[in-house]
This record gives structure tokens, C-alpha cells and sequence, in this order.
């Protein structure tokens, strides 16, 4: 049975009224049980029948109220999470109130280019929201047997991306960062030139991590890899899972998480871990941020693992995943030559060594090197890499075609 009820703008701020689906009254219950605060927990006794993710107000003798949810339940003992912090709670003084509801964001169509906090409210100065429902923030992972298998390119305006590394609608990709790379301006330079059905950029998911690590610690879990809890992977795929496609229903969720590598440690658990959950990694490169090179995308170690699906004639241009294979070739062959070069000098190189060292500079400088606000086509960035793949005899492009090379391969003397 449903039962609507009407919501007080005190218990979610913002809104003045509206509707929940689904919404199991029961009568609100307060305690003054608190027996321990322990970090960002704090701990109750004496609770009846404390439920699972519930959500908590707390009201402070200075009657400051913050929030939290329900982590863990033990009879009648539930272990509690506070949004705001714990600094300043009274065990004695402090009133616990168990709402009986889940945690709930206001949804609407209003909600469309807003800006939110975390915790979903307004932070563009604009009006509050006028929900049209409450949804549950933990959500659902879509379910496999509903999933559709994503073959339709995103054009990110990012050559590096775009070419090398294509991502498709509904795909989950992270972008493997460091600290003082500039990961976020990518992101945003995805999102502005995107046009997307939903993309959702999540960063930084390693200070979630780290987060989590520190919540299971006050729970005096036992720790998994350097601190971690044993859960992190499913925790992660969690989130992780919600995007993609949906068998009969319009509309698409991307993901681009974005996590920064402790001391660039691609083998961290953190990344290692999400490598496992997600389709590719798009990977920024601190050697290359050093050189004034944006974005800093190395493409070698950077995949995209259903851009198979998503290019190709019909979809992007027949020659995509040609040039792309031939660019990968041509660009690992110019990293080996520029690391033998440092050994043996450039006298030491033969010709065919000099193209691609050749290539490997003007690779760098046109064709990954782009302006914040250069919006390429995918034709645009497939020509600039037949520009390039110009350098080289054709007899050299084992890569592609020889039909491919006659159709679009024009030596000039310029390239």
C-alpha cells in the first residue's frame, strides 16, 4: 500500500512541501543514549529496533542539529555516522531522533543545469528546488539482464580521447590522476563540450576511500590492504555499476570517476581495484604535465575497453580504429627509439629511426596538445592523424589497409 505524505520543510531544507512515494509512517522516536563517540561515530544504546541506513538528527545542548545514518546494528545498539562531525556532542545532553526513513534526495526537472553540494542542495544562488519526488540516494544497480551493450561514441572534443581511447554512452571510465595534475579541468573540459544524456564526474574517489578506511577503523574492522577495508571492492562497484544503458528505455548514465594515485602508484588499491570495476582507464601523466603539455593524456597505458563497439563506419568514420592502431604502433615505437637515442646518440639511429622520433615530438605537440576551450570533431582529430602518419612511407603504415591508405593517404611534402 502507498501512502503519501506531506514533508516539513525543516526535516529536508529547501523544499516547502512535497510527496514520497512509498514513505512507511511510523511514529518518530528520540534518545538520550549515547554511550561512546568514537571518531566520526557515535554510538547508542538502549534503541528500539534501530534500522539499516536510517536516518538520525541529533540536536546539541546549544541545540546546533546535524545529521547521520544508521552503519550497524546490534540488538539494540546502533552505531551511527555523523555527517557534520562529532566535535562538541554531549553523551548526557545530546537528543537522538530516528526519523524511520532512509536518506532521500528531492528530485525534479528543475534540477537541470543547478549546481548541487554533496548533499544535494543549491549552491548556484539560485531558488530552492520544488521536489516532484524523494529518491533514495543509494539507488539501484542496474540489473544485468536490462543492461544494452553500449555502441554509441561520445565526442569529447579531446583528440587523445576521442581517437585513441573512444568513450561510449553509458560506459564507466575512470581518469587515473595524481596530486597537481589537472584532472578536473579535463573533466571539465569533457562536461562543456559533452552534450551528454547524463555524466556524472565523481571526484575524488580516492578521498571516498580514504574516508571509508577511516569509518571502518572506528569500527575496528579488520583491515584489508594498507588499512582498507575488505569490502572497499564492493563498495566501489556499488557506485560504480549504476551507469550504463537500459533494454527499452531511453536516456544513459556515463561515468567519469575521477581518482588521484598516492604517489602515483598505479598499483595502490584504490586504482587497482576500480581498473577491475570499470571499462578502461583514461590516464594523465605527470612526465607530460611537466613538459606544458594539456591535456597530459598518455595514451599507452590508458584504455578504453568497449571503443570497439562505439566507432567504425556508421558510427564515426571507417578508418578510426585503423588510425588509432597505426598511431599506437607509431608512438610505442618512437618511445623505445627516444629511450635508445638517450643511450647510443642520434648519429647511432638509422632513418626509419629519425621518422619516428619525427613523429613522436609532432604526435605530442599536435595531435595530444590542445587548448581548454579547442572543441576537435572526430574528423578533425582523424585528419590531424593522417597528418602525422603522413610522415611515413606507406609502405611503412602496416597498421591499415592498403584500401584505407589509398582512399586517404595523400603524401604531401608539407607534413
Amino acid at each position: 500500500m502507498t501512502t503519501a505524505i506531506d514533508v516539513n520543510k525543516d526535516i529536508i531544507p529547501g523544499v516547502k512541501s512535497s510527496k514520497i512515494q512509498n514513505y512507511n509512517t511510523r511514529p518518530r522516536l528520540t534518545y538520550k543514549t549515547v554511550t561512546g563517540v568514537n571518531g566520526p561515530l557515535v554510538i547508542l544504546g538502549d534503541v528500539k529496533f534501530p534500522q539499516y541506513a536510517e536516518v538520525v538528527q541529533l540536536t546539541l545542548p546549544d541545540g546546533t542539529k546535524r545529521s547521520g545514518k544508521v552503519l550497524e546494528v546490534s540488538k539494540n545498539k546502533a552505531v551511527v555516522q555523523v555527517f557534520e562531525g562529532t566535535a562538541g556532542i554531549d553523551a548526557k545532553n545530546t537528543v537522538c531522533e530516528f526519523t524511520g526513513d532512509i536518506l532521500r534526495a528531492p528530485v525534479s526537472e528543475d534540477m537541470l543545469g543547478r549546481i548541487f553540494n554533496g548533499s544535494g542542495k543549491p549552491i548556484d544562488k539560485g531558488p530552492p528546488v520544488q521536489a516532484e519526488d524523494y529518491l533514495d540516494i543509494e539507488g539501484q544497480p542496474i540489473n544485468p539482464q536490462c543492461r544494452t551493450y553500449p555502441e554509441e561514441m561520445i565526442q569529447t572534443g579531446i583528440s587523445a580521447i576521442d581517437v585513441m581511447n573512444s568513450i561510449a554512452r553509458g560506459q564507466k571510465i575512470p581518469i587515473f590522476s595524481a596530486a597537481g595534475l589537472p584532472h578536473n579541468e579535463i573533466a571539465a573540459q569533457i562536461v562543456r563540450q559533452g552534450g551528454l544524456h547524463v555524466l556524472v564526474v565523481l571526484t575524488d574517489m580516492s578521498s571516498y576511500a580514504e574516508a571509508l578506511r577511516e569509518v571502518s577503523a572506528a569500527r575496528e574492522e579488520v583491515p584489508g590492504r594498507r588499512g582498507f577495508p575488505g569490502y572497499m571492492y564492493t563498495d566501489l562497484a556499488t557506485i560504480y555499476e549504476r551507469a550504463g544503458r537500459v533494454e527499452g528505455r531511453a536516456g544513459s548514465i556515463t561515468q567519469i570517476p575521477i581518482l588521484t594515485m598516492p604517489n602515483d602508484d598505479i598499483t595502490h588499491p584504490i586504482p587497482d581495484l576500480t581498473g577491475y570495476i570499470t571499462e578502461g582507464q583514461i590516464y594523465v601523466d605527470r612526465q607530460l604535465h611537466n613538459r606544458q603539455i594539456y591535456p597530459p593524456i598518455n595514451v599507452l597505458p590508458s584504455l578504453s575497453r568497449l571503443m570497439k563497439s562505439a566507432i567504425g563506419e556508421g558510427m564515426t568514420r571507417e578508418d578510426h580504429s585503423d588510425v588509432s592502431n597505426q598511431l599506437y604502433a607509431c608512438y610505442a615505437i618512437g618511445k623505445d627509439v627516444q629511450a635508445m637515442k638517450a643511450v647510443v646518440g642520434e648519429e647511432a639511429l638509422s632513418s626509419d629511426d629519425l621518422l619516428y622520433l619525427e613523429f613522436l615530438g609532432k604526435f605530442e605537440k599536435n595531435f595530444i596538445s590542445q587548448g581548454n576551450y579547442d572543441n576537435r570533431t572526430i574528423f578533425q582529430s582523424l585528419d590531424i592523424g593522417w597528418q602525422l602518419l603522413r610522415i611515413f612511407p606507406a609502405e611503412m603504415l602496416k597498421r591499415i589497409p592498403q584500401s584505407t591508405i589509398q582512399k586517404y593517404y595523400e603524401r604531401k611534402a608539407s607534413a
